[in-house]
């Protein structure tokens, strides 16, 4: 097989549009990564909250201001501004994330709208990393303005991924078909947990890259991935039979 990098961070956002938690190591599953988006804010129309406003889902400012995470038990809790912890289950805690965004709300779980935008996993390369810094911004450009469920640190310039489109992947013991480029919306320029506004980061993708960065990807046979996994180009069925 052809190593084409590896696993040096996993993300997992309970909470979809609220910030996520880093991994060691987590399970794929034909959803995703397990555990992921598993719960959105929803507001009174029925819509999601996230950073853009589409048929399934609604711009809610404020979301990422907050964050989400699991506990050992599997429960997820949200953190708010203030650094106090409520658990998603508790009706205060949606009473007070809609303090937060201005209107009310509820947390619901996934059910007939899917809470993910276009595929339930999303790759990230280093060197895509690199290549939007050398755009010309002044600070690095930290990761979860991304989003990604994997960051792939890879050797070489450009957007090394977009070469991974219609390839099926071995990540750790699972494997993965990388089914599309990641369209960039807003969210990217959003501030959160320490990070301030930057409207820079959108324009020069748009120009550049179609606002494009990074890929969508669909697992096609569930297993464990841990952070240090090699990220290889699967071996073809009909190789493997010679």
């Amino acid at each position: 097989m052809e190593v084409l990098g590896r696993v040096v961070e996993l993300w997992r956002y309970p909470v979809k549009s609220l910030g996520g938690e880093r991994l060691d190591a987590a399970a794929l599953c034909a959803r995703g990564l397990y555990g992921d988006r598993r719960l959105a804010v929803a507001g009174s129309d029925g819509k999601l909250g996230s950073g853009k406003t589409t048929r399934r889902f609604r711009r809610m400012p404020g979301l990422l201001s907050l964050s989400s995470f699991t506990d050992p038990a599997g429960e997820v809790w949200v953190r708010f501004p203030d650094g106090e912890c409520e658990r998603a289950v508790e009706a205060r805690t949606a009473a007070r994330i809609g303090q937060v965004v201005g209107e009310g709300v509820s947390l619901v779980k996934e059910g007939a709208v899917s809470h993910f935008d276009d595929a339930p996993l999303h790759l990230v390369t280093t060197s895509s990393l690199a290549w939007l810094e050398s755009l010309g911004r002044d600070e690095g450009i930290d990761v979860r303005r991304l989003r990604p469920n994997l960051l792939v640190e890879t050797e070489g310039e450009g957007r090394p991924e977009e070469a991974w489109l219609g390839a099926s992947l071995r990540v750790g013991g699972a494997v993965v078909e990388v089914v599309s480029r990641t369209e960039r919306c807003a969210m990217t320029t959003m501030a959160q947990g320490g990070l301030g506004s930057a409207p820079g980061i959108l324009r020069q993708l748009t120009a550049s890259s179609d606002a494009c960065l990074g890929v969508y990807g669909v697992v096609v046979r569930p297993g464990v991935v841990r952070a240090g996994d090699p990220v290889a180009r699967d071996q073809p069925l009909s190789s493997a039979r010679r």
